[in-house]
């Protein structure tokens, strides 16, 4: 495509960033950078020492909630499908560990990779997979529920959370969000992000 029409409201200039391919502001600079930067640093709030899972983890917006995290000192691990997944999470993007669930026991796998328990969740896929890491966090952990990408093509409602009992006594947090109520926000990920992007 070469060329669009589109209302003038509908549009943004984006600044030229020495260092910034344009192809940024479709990826980390655009919408699924935005979705990780407002779900990992302002809802889940991960602390160096931290432990953190992020499933679909190598997906668009898992992949950069991850780095977010390992940026901010903590630990990461990432659920995934396929070991070529897993090995591009723990080998490119520095994820400390990784969970195929097309071929492992995520909980068996949760409690190998995450002794202390989990702090913080960035949720993506919802059903079995959501309630395995819920099941396994720490008093006042925190989720960003951003996808529930498991249920969407369900003929039948969704199950839900198995333990609301545990969350009530874990005290965790839990929080749905969608990146439209951020945008007037941007300008506080785009600061971090920016710099993040230019330095590698």
């Amino acid at each position: 495509q070469t060329h669009v029409v589109a209302h003038e409201t509908a549009l943004t200039p984006i600044p030229l960033i020495p260092g910034v391919p344009l192809t940024a502001y479709m990826s980390a600079l655009g919408a699924t950078g935005l979705t990780a930067w407002f779900g990992m640093i302002d809802i889940c709030k991960p602390q160096a020492g931290e432990t953190v899972v992020v499933s679909a983890a190598a997906g668009a917006v898992g992949s950069i909630a991850g780095q977010l995290a390992k940026a901010r000192g903590a630990r990461v691990i990432g659920i995934a499908g396929g070991a070529d997944k897993c090995r591009w999470l723990t080998e490119e993007l520095g994820f400390d560990g990784a969970i195929d669930y097309k071929s492992q026991d995520v909980g068996a796998e949760l409690d190998r990779l995450c002794p202390d328990g989990i702090d913080c969740n960035f949720e993506n896929v919802g059903g079995k997979i959501m309630n395995a890491v819920i099941s396994r966090m720490n008093n006042f952990g925190r989720v960003a529920l951003c996808g529930m990408i498991s249920t969407y093509n369900l003929e039948t409602p969704a199950p839900g959370l198995d333990d609301f009992a545990g969350i009530l006594m874990r005290r965790l947090t839990i929080k749905g969000f969608i990146i439209i109520d951020y945008l007037p926000r941007a300008g506080e990920a785009f600061a971090d992000l920016g710099p993040m992007l230019m330095s590698g």
